[in-house]
């Protein structure tokens, strides 16, 4: 974190050594003070389509989906005269109408990120050009421009800073929009061009850049400037001014323009997250191919059976069928019965699905429940097509700053020069002992607050409470400052890249140690009332890899000084032999990580100035000025003064848990979802957080790798199988697993051993890992285990685990935006999770997977029925409905059902949710949605096909239906098994939904209702209309039959009844699910509010006295945010309580 904020603090002239110049991989040179026409221009394009590309990649995108092929196979096939018997339009019209739908819905949303575009590209910004400044349109700047920028405006282009308003070329930018930090950082223009103050000074400037060639890496930036023909000087991050940044609390700078348009970093950071595919879409597009084949089998048999029918039956038998249909081919037949026989997978599924999802990922946006008012964050899906997989996931994966922790730090204690400080317990570090020390100017402690002042990256404020703004802190300002007798530096804050450092320079503030100035070469800082200046020879970066930083710098005597703090990993090996204090200080350093405090080691040494001045020439200054491979370079340089330190002590800072952690982590373990804390601190403060957040219990066994070889981390393995035993490997063992990131990487030498430990753990806690580490530990149980996974951070250093799991959930937290921009679903809080998936995720699952297989449902139940037609017709290919009510059926008269069931549908309310987590296991283990599922509710749905074709018919066999005794066609019979199977299907619905609202009674009652009133203004339409000629006056005859109001009256019911006994049968013979004994101990607490308990079934007298203590604070009659409009009846005596599909 500190390199981000380092770079531009090594703000003194370092020259070029020629000698180290020479570089055999090219970079970027582009000219200063013109336009370099052969670089990329800096018009910015967000969107996914153009005019001339819409059509193809839109219909590439379409294309892809397995059912797509299929239905454009389908509308091509029916173009193909005498093969289509429902005629050349049925399947396009809907088809088309559909793919119109998604393509408006892109069309909408990619005009809208044009529209952005075009009004970022025509922004204006002065441009030097011709000797003056002039508004240009950000679109028509270019590499090597000199362009000028105002306080509170954002950067054109990717720019070298030159100088600025303020007299040392200094600036302040907001970096928010580009990694979501909000501290501001500053920024500092080299020396030798802070003279370009006016257009005068400009026009004799020229020379040359020499840079990196575009990259994406926003922390880094490597290159040179050669100015009027002098000599080459170094540029580094701290002289760029990214694009997507702000400047702020500056008059105004200039800049010279280095990349440009879609080379400038925040763009190619713009990358896409991978495409992730939920586990009900991959099980659907399965199950959609096995029916495809299904399909093609029943046309074939139908097709063989039209073949031998026409060979038992003389064509002089049956005069009625038309000759060229008699002779039509094998092929041609085949091709027929597979139009007849498409629509057995839904046309509108796949936008059905899409509407669904969009409306539930609203559901989660506006969900109060996940809203934080603190700092007005609400909860936000990025993605859609995940809602489902929320209701699956069985492992997370957790950071642990930022994310489990508040990652706002408090300085509690300190260890110095072996004695620990700050036992007691206070608002802020005040121990009596330690600030008697500080009297003693020379003593250890004197020393350590010395360095927490001075060792650091900050940068100091003030504070205008009148103005609202914040700016760089002078000496003239601290004068002003300390006129004031009652608090000298109240409006004193700090600007820092890490809560760490703000930790501890606010704690030598408090302890009088106030660090007040900082200007490019020097700091100020006031000790105990007296002015100390440091001159600031060089600043040791930060990294993850270092684990530490350092400066070096000269004090009031001509002194210099190392001073490192760090990890003790790396500090205490860089200690001189007899360095003091070693042991006791471990021992603290153990103490206080078991206590969950963060840890650094503080250490110096007094260099000699010839050393130095060695170091520095020789070393330092060729790999600062190094413009390939600087970072590798610099870290030799800073290894070799790194060393022979002084041991003063260390800091202890609490990162306390975030509110309702604990709670949030129970409840997710009861749902049976296994957590593992990836974090970078140490073994103790990961145990010690574990404790407190509830991931470890007392009586848990913990097995600890932490050890140096590859041969003994086997070795531990094994012995930790033996502990286990090896017949409860990967089973639910009340063990828990502490690994170190660097015995990991021996330990996935053999990763199915370490999977066996780790899956045969309640909890595991990774420590000391890096960033591609989380990714690997993910992608390991992701692959190996075929487990559903999440993964959640703040920082940064999270992304690839995010992006690396089937969810990524970021915490828009104190490290920015970066994690959150990277994942699937944002949260400001770790507590939220456990409402995002045992709420939104249960419900969506739940919903989505109902709505898929009712889907399918209804199109056999009406479609098949043309296979047990074709026993009748000798297999001609005669359809048994009017080809546009075929149309019809999935586009009006089924078509709000699956709305109803995958939008407001529910299980149980959200209170019943989060009190019974064991709920969660239900989807979880997809008990409702497999593949054994879906082929029930296909034998289902194929029984009920049968019974509502073959019921009608034979009633219609037995006597006229017409009260005048005159004979039907078979038009008659197929609407009225049509509306049968209307009504059939509506009902159906309402038997799946578990919670009836006022849109479920609408789209229920209203599809039925709809479909009447069809038939009665469909009958009139020819010969206005060229359609339904055939169906003129059919109507009015099918209203006159009594035996079809009988039908509408006993048929749906006599078709459903198999499914209601079934699922009493289930109820009563198998056992109840944990749903059902819920819903009875739900139905029991409201017996007992509303009335004297009444007898029950058996699932709730044996088992409601589990569940009961869980209810006694749910609020049966809430409704979630989403459905506060709705007049919801959900009361369980009037709700199915388990799927009727079988």
């Amino acid at each position: 974190m500190c390199g981000r904020f380092m770079e531009y603090f090594r703000l003194r002239d370092l020259g070029w050594n020629t000698s180290s110049t020479s570089q055999s991989t090219p970079f970027r040179k582009l000219d200063l003070n013109t336009k370099n026409n052969e670089y990329t221009n800096n018009v910015v394009t967000t969107g996914k389509y153009n005019v001339f590309s819409f059509i193809p990649v839109f219909t590439f995108v379409q294309l892809r989906k397995t059912a797509n092929v299929f239905f454009v196979v389908i509308c091509i096939l029916q173009q193909i005269p005498d093969v289509s018997p429902t005629g050349r339009f049925t399947t396009l019209m809907p088809f088309t109408f559909i793919l119109s739908v998604a393509a408006v819905k892109e069309i909408f949303e990619d005009y809208k990120r044009h529209f952005d575009d075009r009004t970022e590209n025509n922004k204006e910004t002065p441009v030097f050009r011709e000797g003056r400044f002039v508004d240009t349109p950000w679109k028509n700047i270019g590499v090597g421009d000199v362009v000028k920028v105002a306080n509170g405006q954002f950067f054109p282009a990717d720019l070298v800073l030159l100088s600025s308003s303020d007299p040392q070329s200094m600036c302040y930018v907001e970096t928010a929009m580009l990694d979501g930090e909000t501290n501001l950082k500053i920024r500092q223009g080299l020396k030798e061009t802070s003279e370009l103050q006016d257009e005068e000074s400009l026009k004799d400037f020229h020379g040359h850049v020499e840079c990196d060639f575009p990259n994406n890496n926003l922390y880094d930036f490597n290159g040179n400037i050669v100015i009027n023909d002098s000599e080459k000087l170094s540029l580094g991050l701290g002289q760029t001014l990214l694009r997507g940044c702000m400047l702020r609390n500056t008059a105004w700078v200039y800049g010279v323009v280095v990349y440009t348009g879609s080379e400038t970093k925040i763009m190619m950071n713009s990358k896409k997250n991978p495409m992730k595919r939920s586990t009900v879409e991959k099980t659907t597009n399965t199950q959609i191919i096995y029916l495809l084949v299904i399909l093609m089998i029943a046309a074939l048999a139908s097709t063989i059976g039209h073949t031998i029918f026409k060979n038992l039956n003389s064509s002089d038998s049956h005069w009625y069928i038309p000759k060229d249909t008699e002779n039509a081919s094998f092929i041609f037949t085949f091709l027929t019965f597979i139009i007849v026989y498409n629509n057995l997978v839904p046309i509108s599924l796949m936008v059905t699905l899409e509407v669904v999802k969009y409306v539930q990922a609203i559901f989660i946006n506006n969900d109060m429940a996940m809203y934080y008012a603190v700092n007005d964050t609400p909860a936000r899906a990025k993605t859609s097509n995940l809602n489902e997989e929320l209701g699956q996931i069985e492992y997370i994966f957790t950071d642990k700053t930022g994310t489990l922790t508040q990652n706002i730090m408090e300085f509690r204690k300190a260890t110095v020069a072996g004695v620990s400080y700050g036992e007691q317990v206070s608002a802020k570090f005040d121990d009596p002992a330690f600030a008697a020390q500080l009297l003693d100017t020379e003593s250890v402690v004197s020393h350590f607050t010395r360095m927490m002042a001075v060792c650091h990256t900050v940068v100091p404020e003030v504070v205008s409470e009148s103005a609202n703004e914040r700016n760089m802190v002078t000496h003239d300002i601290i004068q002003q400052m300390r006129l004031n007798p009652h608090d000298t530096y109240k409006s004193l804050e700090y600007q820092s890249s890490s809560p760490d450092e703000n930790a501890i320079i606010k704690a030598a503030k408090h302890l009088g140690f106030v660090f007040c100035v900082r200007s490019p070469n020097d700091i100020l800082v006031d000790e105990l009332g007296v002015d100390r200046q440091y001159t600031i020879l060089n600043v040791l970066e930060f990294s993850s890899g270092r684990k530490r930083m350092s400066v070096i710098v000269r004090n009031h005597l001509d002194e210099i000084w190392l001073m490192c703090k760090g990890a003790d990993e790396v500090v205490f090996p860089r200690l001189v032999p007899e360095s003091k204090f070693k042991d006791e200080t471990m021992q603290h350093l153990n103490s206080y990580a078991a206590e969950g405090l963060r840890t650094l080691c503080f250490a110096q040494t007094k260099i000699p100035e010839d050393v130095y001045q060695e170091w520095n020439t020789n070393r330092f200054v060729p790999a600062y000025n190094s413009v390939l491979n600087r970072d590798s370079l610099l870290e030799v340089a800073y290894d070799e003064i790194e060393k022979d330190l002084q041991l003063l002590g260390a800091s202890a800072i609490e990162d306390k848990l975030q509110d309702g952690v604990p709670d949030t982590i129970e409840i997710l373990l009861q749902a049976n979802i296994k957590i593992w804390v990836l974090t970078g601190d140490k073994v103790e403060t990961a145990i010690n957080i574990a404790n407190s957040c509830k991931l470890i219990d007392p009586t848990m066994q913990i097995i600890i790798l932490d050890e140096p070889t590859i041969e003994v981390t086997m070795e531990k393995m094994e012995a930790a199988i033996e502990q286990i035993g090896k017949n409860n490997l990967r089973q639910n063992n009340n063990f828990g697993l502490v690994i170190s990131g660097f015995c990991l990487k021996h330990a996935l030498k053999n990763a199915d051993m370490l999977l066996d430990i780790a899956l045969s753990c309640k909890s595991v806690l990774c420590c000391r890992v890096s960033p591609i580490q989380k990714a690997e530990i993910v992608e390991l149980v992701r692959e190996k285990e075929g487990a559903v996974t999440l993964a959640i951070g703040d920082g940064g250093n999270d992304v690839s685990m995010i992006q690396s799991a089937d969810v990524g959930v970021g915490i828009s937290g104190m490290e920015g935006l970066q994690a959150a921009n990277a994942s699937d679903y944002s949260i400001a809080q770790f507590r939220f999770l456990k409402t995002l998936l045992l709420v939104h995720g249960a419900w969506n699952y739940s919903r989505l997977a109902k709505c898929i297989l009712y889907s399918f449902y209804k199109n056999i139940c009406l479609y098949l029925i043309q296979l047990w037609f074709a026993f009748f017709n000798g297999f001609t290919g005669q359809i048994l409905f009017e080809r546009w009510t075929i149309a019809c059926y999935n586009a009006f008269f089924t078509a709000f059902q699956p709305f109803a069931i995958g939008i407001v549908d529910r299980t149980f309310d959200r209170d019943v949710m989060l009190n019974n987590p064991k709920l969660y296991l239900t989807t979880q283990t997809a008990v409702n949605f497999n593949g054994r599922v879906f082929w029930g509710m296909c034998l289902n749905a194929t029984v009920h096909s049968a019974m509502l074709f073959f019921i009608p018919a034979g009633m219609l066999g037995l006597s006229s239906p017409l009260y005048n005794g005159k004979s039907t066609g078979y038009l008659f019979l197929g609407n009225m098994v049509y509306t049968y199977v209307v009504i059939t299907v509506s009902l159906k619905a309402g038997l799946e939904t578990f919670s009836w609202t006022v849109y479920t009674h609408i789209a229920i009652w209203g599809s039925i209702i709809l479909w009447f009133v069809f038939m009665l203004v469909y009958q009139h339409f020819y010969p206005t209309f060229p359609v339904g000629t055939n169906y003129l006056g059919l109507t009015d005859n099918i209203f006159e039959s009594g035996h079809f109001w009988t039908g509408c009256i006993f048929f749906p019911f006599i078709v459903l009844y198999r499914d209601i006994l079934w699922k009493v049968l289930k109820r009563h013979a198998f056992g109840c699910s944990e749903r059902e004994m819920v819903r009875d101990a739900e139905k029991h607490r409201m017996s007992q509010v509303s009335a004297p308990r009444a007898s029950t079934g058996s699932c709730e007298q044996g088992d409601h006295h589990h569940h009961h203590h869980n209810l006694e604070e749910v609020n049966l009659s809430y409704v979630p945010e989403e459905e506060v409009s709705l007049a919801t009846t959900n009361h369980p005596n009037s709700t199915p309580t388990s799927s009727t599909w079988m």
